[in-house]
């Protein structure tokens, strides 16, 4: 189970950390990422990041303005969002997968139930 929370409204510019904590299963095994749905969209990849942390991958839109971090220990995945634009607007959910294959293709088996980001221009 993944319990994603941290959003809220902010300003053009403001930052957000979203968290999402896992309960259940072995955590440090599970490729984890972030996506996001805005008004009237499909549902995007945002990041994620593999075991042990030790590989990141971001949506173009994204890179050097959000990072993407864990602890295994903690069982938790953070969403660090900087520089935050209008266009980041959606419901953010965290996912989860223990299989290579599916997070090669974002194909992920486990979700959270979404935390809403609202920028304000």
């Amino acid at each position: 189970q993944l319990q994603a929370s941290g959003g809220g409204l902010v300003q053009a510019g403001g930052s957000l950390r979203l968290s999402c904590v896992a309960s259940g299963g072995t955590f440090s095994v599970y490729y984890m990422g972030w996506f996001r749905r805005a008004p009237g969209k499909e549902r995007e990849f945002v990041a994620a990041i593999t075991w042990g942390g030790s590989t990141t991958y971001y949506t173009e839109s994204v890179k050097g303005r959000f990072a993407i971090s864990r602890d295994d220990a903690k069982k938790t995945v953070w969403l660090q969002m900087n520089s935050l634009e209008p266009e980041d607007t959606a419901v953010y959910y965290c996912a989860a997968d223990p299989k290579y294959n599916n997070f090669l293709t974002k194909r992920y088996n486990y979700w959270g139930q979404g935390t809403q980001v609202t920028v304000s221009s």
